[in-house]
């Protein structure tokens, strides 16, 4: 078994691989061809990937499609029924009894067109939000997949903001674009035709004319949204500089700093308003040239059809129906203009969610597992393990390291820095899987077993304890999710988190912050190892365990821990060698490999490395 080389060296993401994920850009992933029309096509075609999650539900789309399909009909037959009010209630000799079937059909039409807006509305908005949320989900729950080593080459902050920003752009267009996309579609064919029945003269200089008036909107759209990035952008690094300065008040504080921060927050500030003042700059000049082209071009039309008033070419209600229908088609052909960028932004931000979705993990179960052997009993080997981290590729973290852990062992491993000492429990969580050797539990190698069913052989203290945004009960449950109050309260005597945990406003339900912020660094330790304790897996990993503890505290904690590891296998990591003088053995390792074992006596008698730390913190001679 030493001499096998197990699956090849975990990266979480090559490189030079092509899953490795671009950076997020405002439009989208770059396309690689020079063709910009098949670039568009390309982006546009990730749009597939939301419609997939929109057609889960047939029943809502069909409603919303049915209500689009109504509400554009009403929208276009309202100039129809000003024409027939114009028409026969203002000519001489008007009956007022014989126009009220006009003015009642009138307001029949738009209590129709009102239902049907609310209704189109209403489920377009559903669909948007449900096809998002189905999409935050699924690339959440692919993430949970993902080994530690794949969010060293991804930053968590960028994927936090594909979550976030790339969905709020995603659920925009299927919640609003794509349906204000069809209505107009609908209303500006629809709109040309009822133009052309109308007066068809007048309807071939409106459409000579649309581009008139469109082709600037589109060039000065196209300049706000250019300044509207560079805006948010700027927002976005005033929030950044806020966040980061607030976060470390402290420090702020402490250096006499809060004059140069205010300085350099006011500074961002102003470059967040001249980037602003050019964005609406700009949007005043376009709004003040599409009131002028528009009203121009209707006058010029207008007057040209008073002419045909008069002869009696067409009648007033014609041209009333004709100004409203002509308003409704240029407002729809300019909208539409707007909504291909909103697509492609969406494209965009859907393309870069297809790539979470696709990720697949390097670390994964193999086909068929080899069950680990029950009951358990914790023997773990390290046989030849050679490793290297994904993002330090030029560094061996483990050299060769071999070391036979038999089952309720207790096992010190002590070192400088960098020495490898954590990646051991890297490695035997199967967070990473070595480059060369292997790793075996009870003498089943772990990369040919379930990683979960790995993970559950395992109990886990760590140096730096993760505190969630959670209860105290909730995060005390993670050990163990279905443990029951008495249990939690066992626990947590065991670890001497009772007395605290109890002077909590709420006790277990008390809400204990962003990071575990209501409580104190030892507080939060011996939340980690009532968590263990929860656990009660039969290897226990216990990273500098009671470092964060007072002198009363460690010793309460240390006697709950020796009880903890009796018959169960145990490797305990220290910075400080007082806590490791009561272990079986003590490994002591320096750049990868082990330079020497044995007991505490033993070690210091040697005179090696082990001895000069010892020297360092205990003023033994070496």
């Amino acid at each position: 078994m030493a001499d096998q080389v197990p699956p090849p060296a975990a990266r979480a993401v090559d490189p030079d691989a092509s899953v490795q994920l671009p950076t997020a850009s405002a439009n989208g992933p770059e396309a690689t061809s020079g063709d910009p029309a098949a670039a568009a096509g390309r982006r546009i075609s990730n749009l597939r990937i939301v419609w997939g999650y929109t057609l889960r539900y047939p029943v809502q789309l069909t409603l919303a499609i049915v209500a689009l399909l109504i509400a554009a009909g009403a929208t276009l037959w309202v100039p129809r029924t000003f024409q027939q009010v114009v028409d026969n209630g203002f000519a001489a000799g008007s009956d007022p009894a014989s126009i009220a079937p006009y003015f009642q059909g009138l307001l029949m039409v738009v209590v129709v067109l009102a239902c049907a807006t609310a209704m189109r509305f209403y489920f377009v908005s559903w669909l948007g939000e449900k096809t998002v949320a189905d999409m935050r989900a699924a690339v959440h729950r692919n993430l949970l997949r993902m080994p530690p080593g794949w969010f060293e080459e991804n930053r968590p902050s960028e994927i936090a903001s594909r979550l976030t920003a790339d969905t709020a752009i995603v659920e925009q267009v299927v919640g609003t674009t794509v349906s204000v996309a069809l209505r107009n579609l609908l209303v500006g064919v629809g709109g040309v035709i009822y133009l052309f029945t109308l007066a068809p003269k007048l309807a071939l200089y409106l459409i000579v004319g649309i581009p008139v008036i469109v082709l600037p909107i589109v060039w000065l759209g196209g300049r706000v949204r250019k300044f509207s990035r560079s805006s948010q952008d700027r927002v976005a690094d005033i929030g950044a500089m806020a966040a980061e300065t607030l976060g470390a008040m402290k420090i702020v504080q402490a250096f006499g700093q809060e004059g140069r921060e205010a300085d350099r927050f006011e500074g961002a500030v102003s470059r967040g308003f001249a980037a602003a003042q050019q964005r609406f700059a700009t949007r005043a000049i376009m709004t003040a040239l599409v009131i002028a082209i528009l009203f121009s071009a209707v006058t010029l039309i207008m007057w040209d059809a008073v002419s045909d008033v008069a002869a009696g070419r067409v009648s007033g209600g014609a041209i009333t129906a004709f100004v409203i229908t002509a308003g409704l088609v240029t407002g729809s052909f300019g909208a539409l203009t707007e909504v291909y960028g909103d697509l492609l932004r969406a494209s965009g931000a859907a393309g870069r969610l297809a790539e979470l979705l696709a990720q697949e993990p390097e670390i994964r179960a193999p086909a068929n597992p080899i069950p680990l052997p029950r009951p358990p009993a914790g023997a773990v080997t390290f046989d030849r393990v050679s490793f290297r981290y994904p993002t330090r590729r030029e560094v061996l973290a483990l050299d060769q390291f071999s070391l036979n852990i038999a089952a309720g062992e207790t096992v010190a491993v002590v070192g400088p820095s960098g020495a490898g000492k954590s990646t051991l429990f890297q490695l035997i969580q199967r967070f990473y899987d070595p480059e060369g050797g292997e790793i075996r539990i009870d003498g089943v190698p772990i990369h040919l077993a379930d990683p979960a069913e790995v993970r559950g052989r395992i109990a886990m203290v760590p140096q730096d304890t993760v505190i969630f945004a959670a209860s105290a009960r909730d995060n005390l449950r993670y050990g163990r999710w279905d443990a029951s109050d008495e249990e939690l309260w066992t626990a947590a005597a065991a670890a001497n988190a009772e007395q605290f945990l109890k002077a909590l406003p709420g006790g277990l339900d008390t809400f204990l912050g962003e990071g575990g912020a209501r409580l104190s660094g030892g507080q939060r330790q011996r939340i980690a190892i009532a968590r263990a304790l929860l656990r009660d897996a039969p290897v226990l990993l216990l990273d500098e365990a009671t470092s964060a503890l007072d002198a009363e505290s460690e010793r309460l904690v240390q006697d709950a821990l020796e009880r903890l590891m009796t018959g169960r296998t145990t490797l305990v990591i220290a910075h400080r060698l007082a806590t490791v003088r009561a272990a079986q053995r003590i490994v002591v390792m320096n750049e990868g490999r082990i330079v020497e074992t044995g007991s505490h006596a033993e070690l210091i008698a040697a005179g090696g490395l082990y001895a000069r730390l010892a020297a360092l913190q205990f003023n033994e001679a070496a």
